[in-house]
C-alpha cells in the first residue's frame, strides 16, 4: 500500500471538518473490507483515511416509535441481523445482509459500505429499494434525506460529494398485509457475488388478495441496482396467479439490462431475472397464504 495518513474522529462535526479540509484526498472508512481490498490491490490509493466507527450518530441502530428503523452507516451487519425483531419485520433486508459474505466480514462490514461502494450487485440495495428507504446524509451545512435510490450513480459511484457522509439509513415498517423476499444467484453458497439478485414485495388490499401496491428491485443486471415500475404496475389491483407471475418475470427481465463477463453471459442473466422474479413473488405470496397453483 502507499503511504497514508489516518484520522479516528469521535464526532460527527470533526469528522465532516476533516472532509472539507482534505477535499479529494480522503477515503471514509467504515468496516473497511472493500476499502482495504481495493487498498491493497492499487485500485484505490487515498492520501488520508478518515475512520468513522467512533462516531456516535453512525452507530445508532434504533426503533423511531416503531415506525422507522435508524441503522448507523458504521453499524456492522452481524449487529444489524440480530436485532431483535429485525427478520421478522423486515424479512427481505435480513435475507440480503445475511447474504454478504461471511460471519467474519459481517462483523465488520456495514450496510453503509455496502452501498457506499456502490457495487450494483450489493445485496442489500434491492431490499432497501422494495422498503424505500432514505438517507441522512450530512455536510458541515447541514443535513438532508434522500431516497436510496438517489444514491446510486455507477459501479463505484454515489451521488455523495466529497465533503458529504452518509450518516444513517432510515428504513419504515413494512406495511401491514405485506411480504418480501429477496433471492440472489451465486456460483458458491457463500464469499460469492450475486450473479443477479432480485427481491420483490408485495402489499395487499385491506381486505381479501387483491394486490395493492408491488415493489421489484435487481441487482447485477444494470449499472446500478435499479426498481422495475413496468413489471410491478402489473400487479397493481390483482389478485396474483401462476400466469399474471410469470408475465411479470418476463417483464421484470425485460428492464435488465446486463452485461456477459467471465462470471455470466448477458443472456443467462436476463434468464435468471426471469426466473428469480417468478420464485420471490411466489414465495412473498405463500407468506401472504396465496396459493399459487404450479409454482416453482
Amino acid at each position: 500500500m502507499k503511504n497514508f495518513e489516518y484520522f479516528a474522529p469521535g464526532s460527527l462535526p470533526e469528522a465532516l471538518t476533516l472532509l472539507d479540509n482534505t477535499q479529494q484526498k480522503a477515503k471514509v472508512l467504515a468496516g473497511g473490507t472493500d476499502l482495504i481490498a481495493q487498498m491493497r490491490a492499487w485500485r484505490a490509493q487515498p492520501a488520508i483515511i478518515i475512520d468513522v466507527k467512533n462516531i456516535p450518530e453512525l452507530n445508532r441502530l434504533e426503533w423511531d416509535t416503531d415506525k422507522t428503523l435508524h441503522i448507523g452507516a458504521a453499524v456492522p451487519i452481524s449487529r444489524v441481523v440480530g436485532f431483535p425483531h429485525f427478520q421478522q419485520r423486515f424479512g427481505m433486508l435480513h435475507q440480503g445482509c445475511s447474504l454478504i459474505g461471511s460471519t467474519r466480514v459481517r462483523n465488520r462490514a456495514t450496510i453503509g459500505g455496502n452501498i457506499c461502494n456502490a457495487a450494483p450487485s450489493a445485496d442489500s440495495a434491492p431490499a432497501l429499494l422494495c422498503l424505500e428507504a432514505k438517507a441522512l446524509i450530512a455536510q458541515q451545512q447541514g443535513t438532508h434525506i434522500v431516497p436510496i435510490e438517489d444514491i446510486f450513480r455507477g459501479p463505484g459511484k454515489t451521488s455523495l460529494v466529497a465533503n458529504e457522509l452518509l450518516v444513517e439509513l432510515e428504513i419504515p415498517v413494512a406495511l401491514a398485509r405485506s411480504a418480501g423476499c429477496y433471492l440472489r444467484h451465486t456460483p458458491r453458497e457463500e464469499m460469492d457475488i450475486a450473479v443477479v439478485g432480485v427481491a420483490a414485495f408485495l402489499v395487499l388490499a385491506p381486505r381479501g388478495k387483491t394486490c395493492q401496491e408491488a415493489r421489484i428491485a435487481l441487482g447485477a443486471v444494470a449499472p446500478t441496482p435499479i426498481r422495475v415500475p413496468a413489471a410491478e404496475a402489473l400487479l397493481a389491483g390483482k389478485i396474483p396467479n401462476k400466469d399474471l407471475i410469470t408475465s411479470v418475470a418476463e417483464k421484470t427481465a425485460e428492464a435488465a439490462s446486463p452485461i456477459s463477463d467471465i462470471r455470466s453471459s448477458a443472456e443467462y442473466r436476463r434468464e435468471l431475472v426471469s426466473v428469480l422474479t417468478r420464485r420471490a413473488l411466489q414465495a412473498a405470496c405463500a407468506t401472504l397464504n396465496i396459493q399459487i397453483e404450479g409454482g416453482d
